[in-house]
C-alpha cells in the first residue's frame, strides 16, 4: 500500500476525520486558508499544489490554462472551452456545478434532509425568505444536494435561462459538509455560511416564470462566494446589507459565479418538477448535464 493509500485511509477513519476538520478554531482556519491561498511567491505556490494533488488527486489537465500564480488562483480555475455541454431541452434544469449528488428527492411540505434521519426545513435553510414566496414556491418540489470536492471545478452556472430576483446572505460557521459531518451534525447546512440566490426562468418554454433558488454553502476552508452580479465579494466578515435586490438576467450554462475552494450548492424546485431517472446518490455530475425535468402532469 502506497504511502498516499495509507493516510487518506487514516485521514478516512470517521471519529479522526470528525475531529481534524471540526473541532479545530474552522473560522480562523477559514480566514488564514483565504489568505495563504492568495500568496504568489512560487515556491509557496508550487508546495501548496503539489501537497493539494498528493491528497486529492488534483488534475488540471481541463483547465484553460497550465501555469497558475497562486494555489487560489488554481482553485478557481476555468475550463477550456467545450468540455461542458449543456443540456439544451428547455423542460431541463442542468446542474449549476460539477459535484457529487447528496442527499435529493420531494420536498414533504418545506422538509428536506441533509442525510438520512436528518431533516431540515425550507424555514431553517432560507429564513424569513422562505415564506410569502407565493405561499412557499417550493413547497411539495424537489431538491438536489450537490457536494464539491476540493479538486473539482468550483464555477457555478445557470440552469436555465433565468433571472437572477433576490439575494440573502447568511453569516454562519464553517462545519466541514462531506458525509461524516452531515451524519453527525443536525441542520448544518442552515448553520455555515450561504447564499440564498432567488431566480426566476425567462424565456418562453414550458417552465417559464417558475421561481428556481440556488444556495451556495460555504464550509471550513471555503468561506467566500463571488457572484458576477454583484460587485462585492461574500465572506466572513462581509458587513454590508443581508438582504440585495437583484437585477441580472443569465442565459442556460452561463457563469454566475464560483466558490473561493469549493463546497455545496442546493438546488431548490417548485412542484412540477421531478428529478432526471439517472440520477443516484454518490453519482458524479458534471455541469450541464440534466439534473431535473418539467413535468406538468405531475402538478
Amino acid at each position: 500500500m502506497s504511502l498516499r493509500t495509507r493516510i487518506q485511509a487514516l485521514l478516512g477513519q470517521e471519529d479522526l476525520n470528525f475531529l481534524l476538520t471540526n473541532r479545530l478554531p474552522r473560522n480562523a482556519l477559514t480566514r488564514f486558508m483565504g489568505w495563504f491561498s492568495k500568496i504568489e511567491q512560487p515556491l509557496v505556490r508550487d508546495a501548496s499544489i503539489a501537497v493539494w494533488r498528493f491528497f486529492s488527486g488534483l488534475d488540471v489537465s481541463e483547465a484553460r490554462k497550465s501555469h497558475f500564480t497562486s494555489l487560489h488562483d488554481c482553485f478557481i480555475r476555468e475550463l477550456k472551452d467545450g468540455l461542458r455541454p449543456v443540456a439544451n431541452d428547455p423542460a431541463v434544469l442542468s446542474s449549476p456545478c460539477d459535484g457529487i449528488v447528496g442527499a435529493h428527492g420531494p420536498i414533504d411540505g418545506t422538509r428536506v434532509f441533509q442525510a438520512k434521519g436528518f431533516p431540515y426545513t425550507l424555514e431553517d435553510l432560507l429564513g424569513d425568505d422562505a415564506n410569502g414566496i407565493n405561499d412557499n414556491e417550493w413547497r411539495d418540489g424537489y431538491f438536489v444536494t450537490l457536494r464539491l470536492t476540493s479538486s473539482m471545478y468550483h464555477r457555478f452556472h445557470a440552469p436555465q435561462d433565468l433571472f437572477v430576483e433576490q439575494l440573502t446572505y447568511f453569516s454562519g460557521d464553517t462545519w466541514n459538509v462531506n458525509p461524516i459531518a452531515l451524519r453527525r451534525v443536525e441542520k448544518l447546512f442552515c448553520k455555515n455560511e450561504r447564499a440564498f440566490i432567488k431566480t426566476r426562468i425567462t424565456g418562453s418554454g414550458p417552465c417559464a416564470g417558475k421561481l428556481i433558488a440556488l444556495v451556495p454553502v460555504a464550509a471550513i476552508l471555503v468561506a467566500s462566494i463571488r457572484l458576477h452580479f454583484l460587485d462585492v465579494l461574500l465572506h466572513l466578515k462581509y458587513a454590508g446589507p443581508r438582504r440585495i435586490a437583484c437585477n441580472a438576467a443569465f442565459s442556460k450554462g452561463q457563469e454566475m459565479g464560483w466558490f473561493q475552494h469549493g463546497s455545496t450548492i442546493i438546488v431548490l424546485a417548485p412542484k412540477g418538477f421531478v428529478l432526471c431517472d439517472s440520477l443516484r446518490e454518490g453519482a458524479v455530475m458534471r455541469m450541464g448535464q440534466a439534473l431535473m425535468r418539467w413535468n406538468a402532469s405531475v402538478n
